[in-house]
């Protein structure tokens, strides 16, 4: 793989209108490979449509009041298939677009304890908007361009990282010790003793086999193979969830860790959109501060600012779409549709929806233009009514291919020159902060101040640009939040 974008025969000419309008063939891309890449993208991003519901449905607001879990799942599917399709037929690229986890959780679990749901998700839609602002000005563009190459290909590799490590947390591989040493470890005691996470382990060496033979689909045919193989296991012995009880004790630890193969009912449902434009603006400042407020937004944009540019710059790369320099065809529009997406999520209540890092995925498969995400969000809007189906593939199997796409985006480490310590340090520090602390956006803070301190004390202050300064003392206070909230009284 290279950083330069692809180059197809120079003899090779568009076959139609649709094909000239995605450059499906300049980019060395095929119809067959757009649309398993889309479909590849939508099984491994298609537990969104299960998982956004758990955290944001069930968690009462300062008023008292909870998000019901089938209308968050409806409107997660809906928001994630209209920006998917807005972001290919707008920006021509194949990123899927979903709720973002990292923001969603922070929401849950921060946010609503002092604003109700409505004002969470107007807070989540300022979020988007100025961020739509900070990309239509320029200045977000600006911003991507002033991150030195090192640290942008250790965007791309962290995000490998990332994406691997959410692979084996979902199939069991990697599981919490419960203590303090080591916080994590093997499976069950050690060891690999649960049914679901061996048809992961099957599942991923299948598709390895599949993508080092070369065979076209293979990623698709890999994570076919594993849920048709879940399917038949749960037929026959009935493993079933892995469930929680009361105080919080794992009830049958051998089970699937968030849907289980099995088709029960009727697979067609009529979706609930009834939490749809139930926004409030206005505030009740004596419940929550000013301040408060402001540092919401604060994270919020901090986060979905340097998450979405770390994932598009990485997927650009993986897809051989960026040059030397990090940029990708349309990366304004790009940039701004993603903010769109922010507002979106707010407007439908199913938090901010952005760019997906398990579009990875559909890019290894060979997705190389937004006709993929043309699929994609086909499938996602089918999906607002075909929940039961959507809920077969288990995430111990769709698992298998983030490992795969993981192990691909690693290999861009090699473009990176080791022998200066102002470099290694902080390109280490950005590759291992993200997936240890769960956040692409800690990753990319620790890189940038790390890069910015480490250069300007070791004589070399002059070569950083004053946007990166900028950015690095913004992410100071991204890491000192918490103390600033106190010092100022508010609580977030």
């Amino acid at each position: 793989m290279t950083t330069a974008p692809a180059h197809p025969d120079t003899e090779s000419k568009p076959t139609g209108a649709l094909d000239r309008y995605f450059e499906i063939t300049k980019r060395g891309s095929s119809f067959g490979a757009e649309i398993r890449g889309g479909l590849v993208t939508f099984v491994t991003m298609a537990y969104i449509v299960i998982l956004n519901p758990i955290i944001l449905s069930g968690k009462p607001d300062v008023a008292g009041n909870m998000l019901d879990f089938g209308a968050v799942g409806a409107a997660t599917a809906l928001t994630a298939g209209v920006m998917t399709i807005l972001f290919g037929l707008i920006s021509r690229l194949p990123f899927g677009f979903a709720a973002g986890l990292g923001i969603n959780a922070f929401v849950a679990f921060s946010v609503v304890g002092q604003v109700t749901w409505p004002e969470a998700m107007a807070l989540v839609m300022i979020n988007g908007a100025l961020i739509v602002l900070l990309a239509a000005t320029g200045l977000r563009k600006a911003i991507f361009d002033a991150v030195p190459f090192q640290l942008k290909i250790a965007i791309t590799v962290g995000i490998g990282l990332f994406i691997a490590f959410i692979g084996f947390v979902n199939s069991g591989f990697v599981t919490a010790t419960g203590s303090a040493s080591p916080p994590v470890g093997l499976g069950v005691n050690g060891s690999v003793a649960t049914v679901p996470t061996v048809l992961f382990v099957i599942t991923l060496l299948v598709t390895g086999i599949l993508v080092a033979l070369r065979v076209k689909g293979g990623m698709l045919i890999g994570l076919v193979t594993g849920t048709v193989l879940a399917v038949i296991v749960e037929a026959i012995w009935k493993i079933g969830p892995r469930t929680f009880d009361a105080e919080g004790n794992v009830v049958n630890p051998g089970g699937w860790g968030l849907t289980v193969p099995a088709l029960n009912g009727s697979p067609v449902s009529l979706p609930d959109l009834s939490i749809i434009g139930q926004v409030d603006f206005a505030f009740d400042l004596g419940k929550v501060s000013s301040v408060a407020l402001v540092m919401i937004v604060f994270t919020l944009l901090f986060t979905n600012f340097f998450d979405a540019m770390g994932t598009m710059t990485g997927l650009a790369k993986e897809a051989n779409l960026a040059d030397e320099h990090g940029d990708f065809p349309r990366i304004k529009s790009a940039l701004i549709v993603e903010g769109v997406g922010a507002i979106a999520g707010g407007a439908t209540s199913s938090s901010s929806s952005t760019v997906f890092i398990e579009s990875g995925a559909g890019i290894g498969e060979g997705a190389r233009t937004g006709l993929a995400n043309v699929v994609t969000g086909v499938v996602f809007l089918l999906a607002m009514f075909l929940t039961p189906l959507t809920s077969i593939v288990p995430t111990e199997i769709a698992a298998a291919a983030l490992i795969i796409v993981g192990a691909m985006m690693m290999a861009q480490i090699r473009f990176i020159d080791f022998g200066d310590f102002r470099v290694l340090l902080p390109v280490f520090l950005t590759v291992s902060v993200m997936p240890l602390t769960y956040s692409i956006a800690n990753g990319i803070g620790a890189g940038f101040v790390s890069w910015v301190v480490i250069h300007a004390l070791s004589g070399r202050a002059k070569k950083i640009s004053p946007l990166l300064w900028i950015v690095g003392v913004g992410f100071l206070i991204f890491f000192a939040r918490g103390p600033i909230e106190m010092l100022f009284g508010a609580s977030i």
